[in-house]
């Protein structure tokens, strides 16, 4: 009796060993519905073969992730570019930041109507993110295509209070992010964040009638988790993960151009 109760003593303890060892070894990690989920799917396997499990958890929306993260309800997110975040942590106090560099997706205009920019009517009706960053990325923009002025020195987030200019009279309609798409039907046109303009099998480089530059774009995507567990050796590991060859060369030729590695 005394030997049984000791072998079942020590499987407890092997298996608790094994549980704690597992969980380690167990990232959970949020990112955005769409190419997120396409590209995180394939981390999770590059992952997988270095003896990380990374758990994926997909969002619809640009608030939750950050909400999770604070809360602990995710180990890392992965869905954000940097004035996004910050805007977050200034507005919110999240104790977050930002710990590695993915992809940069830039922004496009697209339009069910009209073909290209200078075809807009006078009173146009244009469709933008209503989150603070992305509105702001929106009509800066706008600005480069000439459909409006903004004020001088506005950075990059500026808000239709800056508009000084606007020939065009043009209508403006501040929208979430991930209705834009949906909305595409009903208004003159829209810019539309890449992530939801490829769910809605909208190309970056084939329908919209404008994007912004890629050249030195200061919307670049971030791995983003708590100040407290950035040293932490799952964090590394799943950034070693992401910032693959094999990741980078899955981007390239998974997005075609759309979506770049900045890593």
């Amino acid at each position: 009796m005394k030997t049984s109760l000791l072998s079942i003593a020590a499987g407890i303890v092997m298996l608790a060993a094994s549980v704690t060892a597992s969980a380690q070894n167990r990232v959970k990690v949020g990112v955005s519905g769409g190419d997120g989920e396409v590209i995180w799917s394939k981390v999770k396997e590059v992952a997988k073969r270095q003896g990380l499990d990374v758990v994926v958890i997909v969002f619809n929306d640009y608030l939750l992730p950050n909400a999770a993260l604070d809360a602990g309800d995710l180990d890392a997110n992965a869905f954000q570019h940097r004035p996004f975040l910050e805007n977050q942590i200034r507005a919110r106090g999240y104790k977050i930041v930002a710990i590695a560099d993915t992809i940069v997706e830039p922004i496009g205009l697209y339009s069910l109507h009209f073909k290209v920019v200078s075809a807009l009517p006078d009173g146009a009706i244009i469709g933008f993110p209503n989150d603070p960053s992305n509105g702001g990325r929106a009509l800066l923009l706008m600005q480069q295509q000439a459909l409006i002025k903004l004020r001088d020195g506005v950075g990059i987030l500026p808000s239709v209070r800056d508009i000084i200019s606007n020939p065009k009279k043009l209508k403006f309609r501040e929208l979430d992010a991930a209705q834009l798409p949906r909305s595409l039907p009903d208004l003159s046109a829209a810019v539309i964040n890449t992530n939801y303009a490829l769910e809605a099998k909208l190309s970056p480089t084939k329908d919209a009638i404008a994007v912004e530059s890629r050249v030195n774009n200061p919307y670049g995507n971030v791995i983003a988790v708590r100040e407290r567990d950035r040293d932490k050796p799952v964090i590394k590991a799943l950034v070693a993960a992401y910032q693959s060859d094999e990741i980078r060369q899955f981007i390239l030729s998974r997005f075609d151009g759309a979506i770049l590695p900045v890593f």
